[in-house]
């Protein structure tokens, strides 16, 4: 390690020479080259890529020349192409990716369920669809679909749970990226599901945008293994990665779960230890000490902190407060949430908790709620089995200061089936 630190130096020039060369192999994409056309250049010119050059590469691509979050996602198959193959695996002696339970694990764990969906079953399907397109095929291949929907939890865990802590060590390129690639294909399987759902015939298209959906899959858990979890790997802590595995399971897994609870070996502080016997770890040691355990006087009235708590998880709503300057501050916490929220949230900035695609309309609203041209905002969505009621509000101060705003979240399902009367001696 320390011939590695001493050459740090003289590595720089050559670091910045590579990264250049990345930038304009990727612009000349951009400008319309074919893959074919610039990989040879590639291999030649660069040679093996580490996962940090590719971090930066993509960031540069964004905040130096410009190139929007939508484009990086569109060149981010292609770059895909040339990077595999070619990509330096990062590797730490105590390997915890092999640890049962660990996030990354379970990450890899679900990724290897995936590819028997996409790689034997789905294309299994499909070749049968392409001899004789018959009803019972067609089903078969929404019933794939339908448990590749699922892919939804994956995703998810990777954009609420690690991307935060992510980006708290700078790293938002990759993240933003990622994240709008999972959303296109999530977009991509609910199409193609709803299509086969109603197929008129067109065995050719359907066939092509299947395809797709199993090249994109397979893309993204190259990405993820490649260049995502290593280098979360590399920069998270023990800590960090506990959390992580501690509110995994509220969003849920995808097609399997974790074989056991990841008890990684601690060393407990003194006066901490845990049932289980490995000690708290020193942030939760410190937030455990630091937790309130008074009373919150209101103009209304007094609550302990642990009745005001329960008061708000008992409401049948969900509600997240961002303060003035859009940092998530907190989240009610209900039996049933109707969308994933984590820990990690706290302390990211909401355009952050949000897919690039629709970030625009976020900052929209807030600019609306923070000149005072509204207080307000509605919108109503079906989602799964519910009816979703989401509002937003400003919340101001007594002099009418911007203190932040206030998301309120409902399944109104329930209240639309209502008819008739209840009174309440009844």
């Amino acid at each position: 390690m320390s011939e590695l630190i001493n050459n740090r130096e003289h590595a720089v020039p050559e670091q910045t020479r590579r990264q250049a060369l990345l930038k304009e192999i990727i612009k000349e994409l951009h400008g319309g080259k074919s893959v074919d056309e610039v990989k040879a250049r590639f291999e030649e010119a660069v040679g093996d890529v580490t996962v940090a050059e590719i971090s930066a590469m993509e960031h540069a691509l964004m905040e130096e020349e410009g190139i929007p979050v939508e484009e990086v996602q569109r060149l981010c198959s292609v770059h895909t192409a040339i990077f595999k193959g070619s990509i330096e695996e990062i590797h730490r002696s105590s390997r915890p990716e092999e640890q049962p339970g660990h996030p990354v694990h379970t990450f890899k764990l679900e990724n290897r369920e995936i590819e028997k969906l996409v790689n034997f079953k789905l294309s299994l399907h499909l070749d049968k669809f392409r001899k004789e397109d018959g009803e019972e095929i067609v089903f078969k291949l929404i019933e794939d679909l339908n448990l590749l929907l699922d892919l939804d939890k994956h995703y998810s865990r990777k954009e609420n749970l690690l991307f935060p802590y992510l980006e708290k060590y700078g790293i938002y390129g990759p993240t933003k990226v990622m994240w709008g690639v999972d959303d296109a294909i999530r977009a991509m399987i609910k199409e193609v599901k709803a299509n086969l759902m109603s197929y008129n015939g067109d065995k050719e298209m359907m066939c092509t945008d299947v395809e797709r959906i199993i090249q994109e899959v397979n893309a993204m858990i190259f990405k993820e293994e490649n260049i995502l979890l290593p280098m979360a790997l590399e920069k998270l802590t023990e800590d960090e990665w506990l959390k992580i595995a501690r509110e995994s399971d509220q969003i849920g897994f995808c097609l399997t779960a974790p074989e056991r609870e990841w008890v990684p070996e601690r060393v407990p502080l003194p006066g901490a230890d845990a049932p289980d016997g490995t000690g708290l770890a020193e942030g939760e040691a410190e937030a455990a000490a630091e937790a309130p355990r008074g009373f919150v006087k209101f103009e209304t009235g007094v609550l302990s902190v642990e009745q005001l708590e329960a008061v708000m998880n008992h409401l049948p709503v969900d509600l997240t407060f961002i303060d003035e300057n859009d940092v998530v501050r907190y989240f009610s916490h209900g039996k049933e949430r109707i969308f994933a929220r984590t820990k990690a949230v706290i302390g990211r900035t909401v355009q952050n908790c949000h897919p690039p695609q629709s970030v625009h309309v976020v900052n929209e609203l807030l600019a609306d709620f923070k000149s005072g041209k509204k207080d307000a905002e509605d919108f109503w969505i079906p989602f799964k089995d519910k009816f979703v009621y989401i509002r937003y509000f400003a919340v101001r101060a007594a002099d009418g200061r911007y203190l932040g705003t206030l998301e309120f979240t409902q399944n109104i399902a329930p209240i639309r089936a209502l008819e008739g009367q209840k009174r309440i001696l009844s």
